[in-house]
């Protein structure tokens, strides 16, 4: 697959050396010169030097067989233009954008944005994620808001211990994407059994997510 990324700073590029890494063809924009000299010599990555906001950026980076866009510079307003040219002028299938100021994230979400991430909500979801303090986190939420994946942990009194995969009757829309056992990572099959304090990780719809829970957890 072919990814283009707006912005060579750390989120870039450990984005960039991770695509590279699983074989993805990578190209980085960066509009600093002296920047983007300094990553030339620290990636495998093609560097292009200017602004991810001109399209004909983007053509020599080659958007038209793009499959993902991702604008992770450190300005929300590019990232936001860099998604919508993609989007509306190129038709980039999937476009994802860093939000830098978490009172633009609905705003990213209601305008079209694929994924939207805010590191600052990001941030406080791992800290409260390694703090325990809930029996679930939601990790992210895209598709302009309609849809939620959920960490949550199963107590050993949740209804669903010991059932089978294949049993489960969840809300619709929803499903179980893994299954984090101690150190284990369990790929969810029909036959799986779910066991006390097995971390689930969800998708589903935005309306259904305290319905899933419930499920999941029992009422709360």
């Amino acid at each position: 697959m072919h990814f283009v990324v707006i912005g060579g700073g750390r989120i870039g590029m450990f984005l960039a050396k991770r695509l590279l890494h699983e074989k993805h063809s990578v190209v980085v924009i960066e509009e600093d010169p002296e920047r983007a000299s300094e990553i030339v010599r620290d990636t495998q990555a093609i560097i292009l030097c200017g602004d991810g906001c001109e399209p004909a950026i983007l053509e020599q980076a080659g958007i038209e067989r793009a499959e993902v866009i991702a604008a992770v510079t450190g300005k929300d307003e590019d990232n936001f233009v860099v998604c919508q040219i993609a989007k509306e002028q190129f038709k980039v299938r999937r476009t994802i954008a860093r939000v830098n100021d978490p009172e633009n994230e609905r705003a990213f979400n209601e305008l079209g944005i694929d994924v939207s991430i805010g590191a600052t909500v990001i941030l406080g979801r791992i800290i409260e994620e390694e703090a325990s303090f809930s029996d679930f986190v939601e990790l992210l939420s895209f598709k302009r808001g309609k849809l939620a994946l959920i960490r949550v942990d199963l107590p050993e009194e949740s209804p669903v211990i010991n059932k089978q995969l294949q049993e489960l009757e969840l809300p619709p829309s929803s499903v179980l994407v893994c299954i984090v056992r101690a150190d284990e990572i369990v790929v969810p099959k029909g036959d799986t059994v779910l066991k006390p304090l097995d971390d689930v990780i969800a998708l589903t719809l935005i309306e259904n997510k305290q319905q899933l829970l419930n499920y999941l957890i029992g009422n709360i």
